[in-house]
């Protein structure tokens, strides 16, 4: 199981590293902290580059502590709320499936994140190194409902009309979006 959860924690960890450097440097064929900062623009946040440069510290800073499985319920909520504004603010209006540009993939990471935070890391992690005993129902809620309520509050910094940038195609918007 303990290799399991390693598998699970460095390829979504991982994943969330790249997702946070396309939008800080522009790495990965990411649009960089300008093309991300018009594209929460588009999405009617508030002081959007500021949003987008936080965005991408939380993806690869959250993605940095689940590859050494470091404060793996702090990484998860992080996660969570990163993922609340993708599906809510970028995929929502595209139903359920990530064919159809839907929020599949944001949820499937958060739940994937959440489930970390309520199993653990496992044993290949410095939770468990430094002897951290940071799992369990009330860890695994705490995450989930930090996640949500921070998520939520980011949610509601958003402008109540969206507006379109010049040169931002839709293409453009669900590439960045994911």
């Amino acid at each position: 199981m303990s290799l399991g959860l390693f598998v699970l924690r460095v390829v979504v960890g991982a994943l969330f590293i790249g997702h946070g450097s396309q939008k800080l440097f522009g790495w990965f064929g990411g649009p960089g902290p300008e093309g991300a900062g018009q594209f929460f623009d588009s999405l009617g946040y508030r002081e959007s580059q500021k949003m987008a440069r936080l965005a991408g510290a939380t993806e690869a800073g959250a993605g940095v502590l689940l590859v050494l499985g470091l404060f793996t319920p702090l990484a998860a909520a992080a996660i969570v709320g990163a993922m609340l504004n993708a599906a809510v603010a970028a995929h929502r209006e595209n139903g359920l499936w990530n064919s159809d540009g839907g929020y599949e993939y944001p949820l499937v990471l958060a739940t994937a994140a959440t489930a970390l935070a309520f199993v653990g890391p496992g044993a290949a992690s410095l939770d468990n190194a430094l002897g951290l005993s940071l799992v369990g129902l009330s860890w695994g809620f705490t995450a989930l409902l930090l996640g949500l309520v921070v998520g939520a509050a980011t949610l509601a910094m958003r402008n109540d009309e969206v507006v379109e940038p010049a040169g931002v195609s839709e293409e453009e918007d669900q590439r960045q979006a994911a």
